[in-house]
């Protein structure tokens, strides 16, 4: 009897070598922790941006020059609560204007067209826990009467609790 089960036993292995793969002969486990930290960043596309206002910009008899750019995206990626990105420059005393608008953002709302100041003013709202996108649209803004002159801004984009 124990013959023929052993026989049986056998006969089942080597035709089933499925059976023999799924014999456990040992476990171990351990704990794995995964911590997600807040992150919080802003990119801006492109390091430098220029604005000439020459002839092909001004209009015979008009005092206002104007020239646009709408070269540089702004990125960001936040994975916390509600935040906006507000933007200042780093000249105090502008001769000419420039101002800034966020276009088509894939996340959050783009605050109207603002002027760029040294005070922090906001550009885009409710953009937390959020990656995304939008064009900048600089334009600046001189007078005829202003006369020739250059200001170089140092523009910076900060991420805040809304």
């Amino acid at each position: 009897m124990k013959l023929r089960l052993l026989i049986s036993a056998a006969i089942l292995l080597l035709l089933c070598p499925q059976a023999r793969s799924q014999a456990i002969y040992a476990t171990s486990s351990h704990t794995v922790t995964v911590v997600v930290s807040t992150i919080t960043l802003v990119q801006v596309s492109s390091g430098v941006v220029g604005l000439t206002i020459s002839g092909a910009n001004a209009l015979a008899g008009q005092d206002l020059m104007t020239v646009s750019n709408e070269a540089t995206n702004l990125l960001w990626g936040i994975n916390s609560g509600l935040k906006k990105v507000v933007v200042n420059s780093s000249v105090a005393a502008p001769l000419f204007t420039l101002k800034l608008a966020a276009l088509s953002p894939s996340q959050g709302t783009a605050a109207p067209q603002v002027t760029l100041s040294t005070t922090a003013t906001d550009l885009l709202l409710s953009v937390g826990r959020s990656s995304g996108n939008c064009v900048l649209q600089y334009t600046a803004e001189a007078l005829a009467s202003q006369g020739t002159g250059t200001d170089a801004h140092t523009i910076t984009f900060t991420v805040q609790n809304q």
